[in-house]
């Protein structure tokens, strides 16, 4: 009996102490169950956060597009209705294209009750494809921010433009010069082009050197 007593303390406190580890692992696991709650608690809070950034960036996103958007329309615009005297109207039609924004240009006529809706490249030649080139240049460059410092910089920026409007054209650069401050190094064969810049120079071949010489306006 004396044996089997012994065995059963031995047992007992085998049990107690396999308990006692156990407790332990328990209460460990317990606390890192707590932790990693907070853990998860905190990252739900975290990503709700940034789900809501992400709207107001979205949103931020889609209204600065919007604005920018109206704001080239308008420039445009008004440059193809100074330069053709025409009721023209440039409009920018925006879409998702492969989860990206994707632009399309159009041009829009009135003719009495009728609208005529075309791409730029097809209404009324490459003259108005000319301007409505020079004019987006000219747009992006005073809606981008911060504003784009430095001069605006043309190659032959009229060169389909016929000479019923290339008049409209020259006064168009001057004006848009000095309504925005900006100074304009333009590269043109264009005599009325030419005519109306502050300083002209002509650049002329001769043999195999290049000559430039300052232009004295009449």
């Amino acid at each position: 009996m004396i044996g089997n007593y012994s065995d059963l303390e031995n047992k007992i406190e085998y049990m107690n102490n396999f308990l006692s580890r156990e407790s332990g692992k328990r209460d460990k696991i317990l606390e890192q169950i707590k932790d990693i709650s907070a853990d998860l608690s905190t990252i739900s809070k975290n990503v709700e956060v940034l789900e809501k950034v992400n709207i107001l960036l979205q949103k931020t996103s889609e209204y600065a597009r919007e604005q920018a958007k109206k704001q080239i329309e308008v420039i445009v615009s008004n440059c193809l209705q100074y330069i053709f005297d025409s009721n023209m109207e440039f409009i920018i039609e925006i879409e998702e294209l492969y989860g990206k924004p994707n632009a399309e240009f159009y041009v829009i006529t009135k003719e009495g009750k009728n609208i005529i809706k075309t791409k730029p490249e097809l209404s009324r030649g490459g003259g108005v494809v000319d301007i409505i080139s020079l004019a987006l240049r000219i747009s992006f460059l005073q809606v981008h921010k911060p504003l784009i410092q430095g001069p605006l910089i043309l190659d032959e920026p009229a060169k389909h433009v016929s000479e019923d409007f290339i008049f409209n054209v020259a006064d168009f650069l001057k004006r848009t010069s000095e309504m925005f401050g900006r100074q304009i190094i333009m590269v043109t064969h264009n005599n009325h082009l030419s005519s109306v810049s502050t300083n002209s120079y002509r650049v002329q071949l001769k043999g195999t050197e290049s000559k430039v010489e300052k232009v004295t306006p009449n």
